[in-house]
């Protein structure tokens, strides 16, 4: 006998189950088993399709949108879903068909979609051509394109040359994020601003002003209210930029190299209330202003010396003192130097005092700079040596063991010497902390890559250090592992 059932799709798959327990009639499974089946169906209907296509486009948001046009086969109510999302990734890099796409089906498609592309408001949009050159009209009209759809957060990355004009980019208020990584020249308005932007990063561009002649060159002035994070690497500038940007967080810029002896003239001046990380890497050849640096708390600066810029070395002591001068405020310092103390021993001479400093770390610093600069820290708690002491004079030593720097009597716990070279200078200093560091807590010592190569018996050196006396009783000193270096 075959028991009554219900076929609707609310059938509970226990009740089914207790069904088959309760009855000896076999005709019982083959019923049951049409029930699982057209549950089963009910849980696979097609759910997605029935989703708002603005949320539909949301999802496709998350794949590159050459994957995501490739949906409009799945169904005629797909074919527009893909230009309503809001996330836009273009790669020229990435696989299509499990095959690196052509050049030209890479331009193709990108013309495609812009051509049917109907989103006036785009979140994210990345533009990433490694792999092709283009025409520079055509990346340009593509960028102009991004800036016109009220773009959010736009990243370009090209490492051919583009000329880009400011006439769309300063006319994006939309703009919160803007990366550029290319080699373009951009030019600037003598007076520009983006108000909602929040985040700039720009490399490798050439920044030059609109109203630029041989006549008539002015200063340019660019507003960023809401601005939180500047940062600029490679970049080239003819003219004075200031900066108005009250809210700005973190500063950060590098240049390597300078393509005139007229760049030196020129300057950045940074006006800003907020300003607490600041970062630095050069040769001090082009000045930045820094209007309110008293929040600075955590500092990088590095500094590299050209080996055809000797005639320099003279006012480079100046400088140095002049731009430390600006974040002596700071509680963290990383003060790297690259060729500086090979032809500019004297840049120390004349320091400003770091009086909030806790943590300092160095990498290439002689025995008197490295005095000079913990007399400069009367507060100071850790220091880091990453390369170890370029010269150390006993003489020198013992001069400072008559007048020690105030932070070995009150605040200096923490010594790590990286790059510990064993040899008569590194072990004179390791000596010297030992004697003469108070409270110190903790040394540890991490060897130079190039002692497990070389003929030292570094046990016998351990042995040497863990020997020597000390004047914190409840000091360690730890060492790394030789093979780890």
């Amino acid at each position: 006998m075959t028991l009554p059932y219900s076929s609707s799709a609310q059938t509970s798959p226990n009740h089914i189950v207790k069904v088959v327990m309760d009855s000896n009639d076999v005709t019982m499974e083959d019923d049951t088993k049409q029930l699982i089946s057209a549950e089963t169906k009910v849980k696979e209907r097609d759910i997605i399709s029935t989703l708002h296509e603005s949320v539909l486009g949301h999802i496709l948001s998350f794949i590159p949108i050459i994957d995501a046009v490739s949906t409009s086969v799945l169904s005629t109510s797909w074919i527009d879903v893909w230009t309503s999302t809001t996330n836009l990734k273009f790669d020229d890099s990435l696989l299509y068909s499990k095959k690196k796409m052509s050049k030209e089906h890479f331009v193709n498609s990108v013309e495609k979609v812009l051509l049917h592309f109907t989103n006036s408001g785009i979140q994210s949009m990345s533009l990433c051509l490694s792999s092709y050159q283009y025409d520079a009209s055509q990346i340009s009209e593509w960028i102009s394109f991004f800036l016109e759809r009220r773009v959010q957060k736009l990243h370009i990355q090209y490492a051919d040359k583009v000329f880009l004009s400011s006439n769309s980019l300063f006319r994006c208020n939309s703009l919160v994020e803007l990366t550029l990584q290319m080699r373009c020249t951009l030019s600037l308005p003598v007076s520009g601003c983006l108000a909602n932007l929040q985040k700039l990063s720009i490399s490798w561009i050439k920044l030059v002003s609109e109203s630029e002649s041989s006549t008539n060159s002015k200063d340019i002035t660019l507003s960023f209210p809401i601005l939180k994070v500047f940062e600029v690497r490679g970049c080239e500038w003819s003219q004075n930029i200031t900066l108005q940007v009250p809210l700005l967080e973190r500063f950060s810029i590098a240049i390597w190299k300078h393509h005139s002896n007229e760049s030196s003239k020129y300057s950045i001046k940074v006006n800003s209330r907020r300003l607490t990380d600041f970062d630095y890497e050069g040769n001090l050849e082009q000045n930045i202003v820094l209007c309110d640096s008293s929040l600075i708390r955590n500092a990088s600066v590095v500094i590299v010396v050209d080996e055809d810029k000797k005639d320099r070395i003279e006012k480079l002591g100046f400088q140095a003192y002049n731009h430390l001068k600006q974040i002596n405020e700071a509680e963290s310092l990383k003060l790297l130097f690259y060729k500086v103390l090979r032809h500019g021993k004297d840049i120390f001479t004349n320091l400003p005092v770091f009086g909030r400093l806790t943590y300092l770390q160095l990498n290439e610093v002689n025995g008197e700079a490295l005095l000079q600069l913990l007399h400069n820290c009367p507060i100071l708690n850790t220091l880091v040596l990453l390369n170890g002491v370029a010269d150390l004079n006993k003489d020198v030593l013992t001069s400072a063991s008559v007048t020690l720097p105030h932070c070995f009597l009150s605040s200096f716990k923490v010594f790590e010497f990286k790059g510990f070279n064993a040899n008569e200078h590194d072990l004179s200093l390791v000596k010297f902390m030992l004697e003469n560091a108070s409270i110190l807590e903790k040394m540890r010592i991490s060897p130079a890559f190039w002692l497990r190569y070389a003929d030292i018996d570094f046990e016998k050196v351990k042995e040497q250090i863990l020997s020597l006396p000390k004047r914190s009783s409840f000091c360690m000193v730890e060492f790394s592992d030789i093979s780890s270096s």
